[in-house]
């Protein structure tokens, strides 16, 4: 059996604010990225409810990219993804969408890879980082 510390009670070790905006943002995109498994050119968010309503504020437009860009929730450079995108010529779009009846924490992750193949994934982030 694993030894379980006090920080794993507490919550996922993470870039904040917020687990679930944030974290599970971030494990949303690096899931699409693993499921694309090539270069990604142009991403389109499509952001649900509550993603839509503070995705600023609460930094998941960077946890977003920074998941596209292979980077975990704990990775000091979340901060910066949305720069790291641009010099690396990530075309980055984030847009309001009514997704229906699904969790407020909602994205629809729109993908063009390196050959021109287009990829769309939806997921939603349920809090505690979890994605």
């Amino acid at each position: 059996m694993a030894n379980i510390g006090i920080f794993d009670v507490l919550g996922p070790i993470m870039i904040g604010p917020s687990s679930s905006h944030t974290a599970g943002a971030a494990r949303l995109g690096k899931i699409a990225r693993t499921i694309v498994n090539k270069p990604i050119k142009d991403v389109t968010f499509l952001l649900h409810g509550s993603f839509k309503e503070t995705y600023k504020g609460h930094g998941t437009d960077r946890a977003l990219v920074a998941g596209i860009l292979g980077m975990m929730p704990d990775d000091e450079r979340l901060r910066d993804a949305l720069l790291i995108a641009e010099k690396e010529g990530l075309e980055v779009h984030f847009l309001p969408a009514d997704l229906g009846q699904v969790h407020p924490n909602t994205v629809k992750i729109v993908m063009t890879d390196c050959d021109d193949i287009n990829w769309e994934v939806l997921g939603s982030s349920i809090g505690g980082g979890l994605g």
